[in-house]
């Protein structure tokens, strides 16, 4: 049986977490900007999907293709890294500072290959500024308004919106990362994985990683957002909430129910 019982994956997540706090800054910033280009991937390939369908449901369907590819290949997302490192952390296997500082430049490189993508993917969806408009570039800059002024335009409810939106996101997708670990088998584990994942994107909650591409893209392709629009209405907020999401009702949660400690 490919089954994991669920406090054994505790002891795996305990592990995993573990491991990524070991890893250098050079492999966390490659890991970190392989991950955050094939979100941008995935995001794109889901865009295109719910375009072409008229179906945003089908686009969800097609996403976790991204996170099935980050996982499998062992690279570092930080959304995901909020709930492994937490148990570790909570597990007393993990000092605060490392804590901190693992999170920050998977956050770093996610950031980057995500940024790389967004340059890359507008320089050809646009044919490097002879496309103006197409389903897909409209739809990008109407997600981009919607992510950041969308929640300006009504104040501090907006904000507590997109916090909670980021709670709910990022409690699906450390899921993701968890339900990784309950199969040995590798089909197994991607069949695990795509349920979290699908359930999030199909829901439109607000994931930091996907953010760090759609928004800047919207903005090259002419949204009317501003660098403070993204940050102060989206980016801050929402990888505070996928923190808490992930750390609280993922880690946290499972590790108080599932850790068995020897007396």
């Amino acid at each position: 049986m490919s089954y994991v019982k669920p406090e054994v994956v505790v002891d795996n997540m305990i592990e995993a977490g573990k491991y990524k706090a070991s890893l250098g800054v050079k492999d966390i910033l490659i890991r970190g900007g392989l991950s955050g280009a094939l979100l941008g991937f995935a995001t794109t390939l889901a865009l295109v999907a719910a375009t072409q369908t008229h179906l945003p449901i089908v686009g969800a369907l097609v996403f976790p293709v991204g996170f099935v590819m980050i996982i499998l290949l062992g690279l570092e997302l930080v959304t995901g890294s909020f709930a492994l490192l937490a148990t570790t952390f909570l597990d007393k296997k993990l000092g605060f500072g490392k804590l901190m500082s693992n999170w920050t430049w998977v956050f770093i490189g996610n950031l980057l290959g995500s940024l790389l993508y967004a340059v890359l993917y507008v320089a050809a969806t646009t044919k490097f500024g002879h496309v103006e408009s197409t389903p897909v570039i409209e739809l990008i800059k109407k997600i981009a308004e919607g992510k950041t002024i969308g929640y300006a335009h009504i104040g501090m409810d907006g904000l507590y919106t997109v916090f909670v939106k980021a709670i709910f996101c990022n409690w699906m997708v450390t899921l993701g990362a968890v339900m990784a670990l309950t199969s040995t088998s590798t089909g197994g584990k991607i069949l695990a994985m795509w349920l979290p994942i699908l359930t999030f994107f199909g829901q439109g909650f607000e994931h930091a990683v996907v953010n760090m591409f759609v928004i800047p893209a919207g903005m090259m392709l002419g949204a009317n957002v501003s660098v403070a629009d993204w940050w102060l209405w989206n980016q801050i907020p929402v990888t505070l909430g996928n923190m808490v999401g992930g750390a609280v009702f993922t880690g946290m949660a499972l590790y108080l129910t599932h850790r068995k400690v020897e007396k």
